[in-house]
C-alpha cells in the first residue's frame, strides 16, 4: 500500500467511510512531510497547523457518525499564494502585500471547505504569478521535485510541488498564461484550467481578465472532484443525487467516436525532439480508445497568434496599470523581472492595446469554429524542459506559445503526464472549446487509464546548492 500521504482524494476518503483511515493521522502525515521536503523544494510559504488539525478532528467526528459534510471531508489541500485563505495572509509573493491575515475565504477556497476539504496552507508563486517560473523576492526559488537543480515551473510552482511529493493530495491553483498547466507538466502532476469563469474567482483574483482557477491533483478523478466542489454548491445534499453527475461521475464514459486533432507544433513552436516523440507516441493511444486521430494544423494560431504579442501585450499592460497604483516607496521592493513587464506595459498605446484585444477576438472566433470539425485537440504541454532554479532565459520570457492561448480564447485545457524526456516528466495537452470541460477531463481520464500509473519522484531529495546546469 503506498504511504498516507501519497493516497488520493478519493482513496482517502473511502479509507475515512471504512473507518481504515483517520482524518487526523492524514494531516500529520502531510504537516510531516512538508516538515521533511519543503526546506529543500520551497513549495509552502504559509502553514496553518492548529486549524488544519482543528479543522481534520473536527472531520474525523463527523465521519465517524457516518455524516460527512460533503465528498472532500478531511481531504487536506493547498492554496496558491494569490488566493485568499482565511486565517493565513495572501502575500502575492511580494514584499508589497500585507502580511495581514485574511478574515474570509475566496469564494472557490470557501466551496472547497464547505465540500470538507482542510485548506491547510499557502503554495508558492513568482510575484503576483507575473511568470512561468516561481521565485520571487518574498520567498525565494521553489525547486523541482524530479531534480532540485532546475526549475518546476510556475507561477503555480509551489503547487505543483506539494502536490508531486505527498503534501496533501489537492491544490488551488491560478493559470494566466500556462500557470497550471507549465508546472503540472514539468513536474509530473495534473492540473487542468478550465474554461474561462467555470471557477469563481473573486475580483481579486482574476484582475487580468485572463486568469482563471483550477485544480492541481495527482490524478484525474481527484482533479474532477475538486473542480466539482469549486463549482456546484450543493452537490452534497440530497436534493442533487441522482440528478447532477458532475465532472467526476461522467469521467468513465466512453471516448469512442470523437473526433480528435493532434498538432505536434502549433504555430511553428520548435518542440524539442525527445518531447515532441513522446507526446506523438502517446496521442497514438487515442485511437486504441476509439477515437479518431487527425493530424493537422491549427491555423487560427498561426493567422492570429502572431508569435505571442497578443497575449504579452495585454500581460504588460494589466502589470503596469497594477503596478501604477502601488505606493512610490514599494515600487523598489518588486522582482526586477515584474518592473520590467510592467515597465514594456507603461510604453504601449492605446491602438495596439486595441490591436491585441481585436486579435484576442479573432482568435476565440476562429477557435470556435476549429472545434465544429473536431472535438479536442491535443498538442506538448511544452516545447522544452525545465530550465535551472537560478534563473529565466530570455527565450522563456515571452508568452508560452503552447499554453497562453487557451486563456486567450477562454478555452479548457488540462496537461497529463505522458512520460519522459531523459529523467525529467513531458505533459500532453487536451484542449477543448468552451464549456467542454467534462469532455475534457474525461478524455484525459481515459487516457491516463490506458497510459497506467505515472511513478512519483524519489522521497528523499538533497539541495544542491545554487549550481548551474546546462539549459
Amino acid at each position: 500500500m503506498n504511504e498516507i500521504f501519497m493516497l488520493s482524494a478519493s482513496q482517502l476518503t473511502a479509507g475515512f467511510r471504512q473507518r481504515a483511515l483517520s482524518p487526523v493521522e492524514v494531516m500529520c502525515a502531510v504537516l510531516d512531510r512538508v516538515t521533511k521536503l519543503d526546506p529543500v523544494v520551497n513549495a509552502i510559504c504559509a502553514l496553518d497547523e492548529d486549524g488544519a488539525m482543528s479543522a481534520a478532528g473536527e472531520a474525523e467526528r463527523r465521519w465517524m457518525r457516518g455524516e460527512p459534510c460533503g465528498p472532500l471531508d478531511g481531504v487536506p489541500v493547498s492554496v496558491k499564494d494569490l488566493v485568499a485563505v482565511a486565517g493565513l495572509p495572501t502575500r502575492h509573493g511580494s514584499w508589497t502585500a500585507s502580511p495581514e491575515r485574511e478574515n474570509a475565504d475566496a469564494p472557490a477556497v470557501a466551496r472547497l471547505r464547505r465540500a470538507g476539504a482542510i485548506p491547510y496552507g499557502k503554495t508558492t508563486t513568482s510575484e503576483f504569478g507575473n511568470k512561468i517560473v516561481t521565485d520571487c523576492p518574498l520567498t525565494g526559488a521553489t525547486r523541482n521535485p524530479w531534480d532540485t537543480r532546475r526549475s518546476p515551473g510556475g507561477s503555480s510552482g509551489g503547487s505543483a510541488v506539494a502536490v508531486a511529493l505527498g503534501m496533501g493530495p489537492l491544490s488551488l491553483a491560478t493559470d494566466g498564461g500556462g500557470s497550471i498547466r507549465i508546472p503540472a507538466c514539468w513536474s509530473g502532476v495534473v492540473g487542468f484550467k478550465p474554461t474561462f469563469g467555470l471557477v469563481p474567482a473573486g475580483s481579486a483574483t482574476s484582475w487580468t481578465a485572463l486568469s482563471t482557477l483550477g485544480p492541481m491533483a495527482r490524478s484525474v478523478r481527484d482533479a474532477a472532484l475538486m473542480l466539482d466542489a469549486m463549482t456546484h454548491e450543493r452537490m452534497g445534499g440530497s436534493s442533487v443525487r441522482g440528478a447532477w453527475r458532475g465532472y467526476a461521475g461522467t469521467l468513465d464514459d466512453s471516448i469512442a467516436g470523437l473526433s480528435i486533432a493532434y498538432c505536434a507544433a502549433p504555430a511553428g513552436t520548435s518542440v524539442v525532439s525527445d518531447i515532441a516523440d513522446c507526446v506523438e507516441r502517446e496521442a497514438r493511444i487515442f485511437p486504441t480508445l476509439g477515437a479518431r486521430l487527425v493530424e493537422t494544423e491549427v491555423a487560427p494560431l498561426a493567422d492570429f497568434y502572431q508569435d505571442g504579442r497578443m497575449h504579452s501585450i495585454q500581460w504588460s499592460v494589466f502589470f503596469a496599470q497594477r503596478v501604477r497604483h502601488m505606493e512610490e516607496a514599494d515600487r523598489p521592493l518588486l522582482d526586477p523581472d515584474l518592473r520590467a513587464l510592467a515597465e514594456a506595459g507603461a510604453q504601449v498605446d492605446t491602438a495596439t492595446l486595441a490591436d491585441a484585444l481585436f486579435a484576442r477576438h479573432a482568435l476565440t472566433t476562429a477557435m470556435a469554429a476549429f472545434f465544429e470539425h473536431y472535438d479536442l485537440l491535443l498538442t506538448p504541454t511544452f516545447h522544452c524542459g525545465p530550465p535551472p532554479v537560478t534563473g529565466l532565459q530570455a527565450n522563456l520570457r515571452q508568452a508560452p506559445v503552447l499554453t497562453a492561448w487557451c486563456n486567450q480564447a477562454g478555452l479548457p485545457a488540462i496537461s497529463v503526464p505522458c512520460g519522459f524526456a531523459g529523467d525529467l516528466p513531458v505533459g500532453l495537452q487536451i484542449i477543448g472549446p468552451r464549456g467542454s470541460d467534462a469532455l475534457v477531463l474525461r478524455a484525459a481520464r481515459a487516457y491516463e487509464l490506458a497510459r497506467g500509473n505515472f511513478p512519483a519522484p524519489a522521497g528523499e531529495l538533497q539541495l544542491p546548492g545554487d549550481m548551474g546546469i546546462a539549459a
